[in-house]
């Protein structure tokens, strides 16, 4: 299955589920919560404020080299929307690629996901936990701080 194939398929529209495809074209679907509903929102109002000269976009798709996967909130700057437009899934990644824990992942599925948004050319890939803190990645490793907003972002709410 390709991903235009999955956003056509009226059985897969308005699920509770985040969907992606592995690299044999295999659905994987994830259950979401209202708090990592939340949190989402909360990385959305963050870029949004930090970075007004980008596109934020929530639930962003990205071709990988493990098929498609999709971004919980992604951060595109003015280039990147040139190069790319709304081109759905993007083939290359945002800037910033966010991913929301969910007590679902593994450990692994998120380490994997952070090498697959750098491979695929993000500068930062942020890991939300379920706290709301965040940890920063870039192609050198983990970072103390975003590079893009000059400051360690925490998405807690209260």
């Amino acid at each position: 299955m390709d991903w235009a194939s999955v956003i056509a398929n009226p059985y897969l529209q308005n699920l509770p589920f985040k969907i992606e495809l592995n690299k044999w074209g295999k659905i994987l679907m994830s259950p979401a919560s209202n708090h990592h509903g939340i949190l989402q929102s909360e990385a959305v109002y963050y870029l949004r404020r930090k970075l007004p000269a980008g596109r934020v976009i929530a639930e962003c798709s990205i071709k990988t080299d493990d098929g498609v996967k999709v971004a919980d909130v992604a951060w595109a700057s003015a280039d990147f929307m040139q190069r790319n437009g709304e081109a759905t899934p993007y083939k290359e990644a945002p800037e910033i690629c966010i991913e929301i824990v969910s007590p679902s992942n593994s450990r692994g599925e998120t380490d994997e996901k952070i090498k697959l948004y750098l491979a695929k050319g993000a500068l930062e890939v942020w890991i939300c936990a379920d706290d709301g803190t965040v940890s920063h990645f870039s192609p050198d490793g983990r970072m103390t701080h975003s590079t893009l907003t000059n400051e360690s972002v925490n998405l807690q709410y209260k």
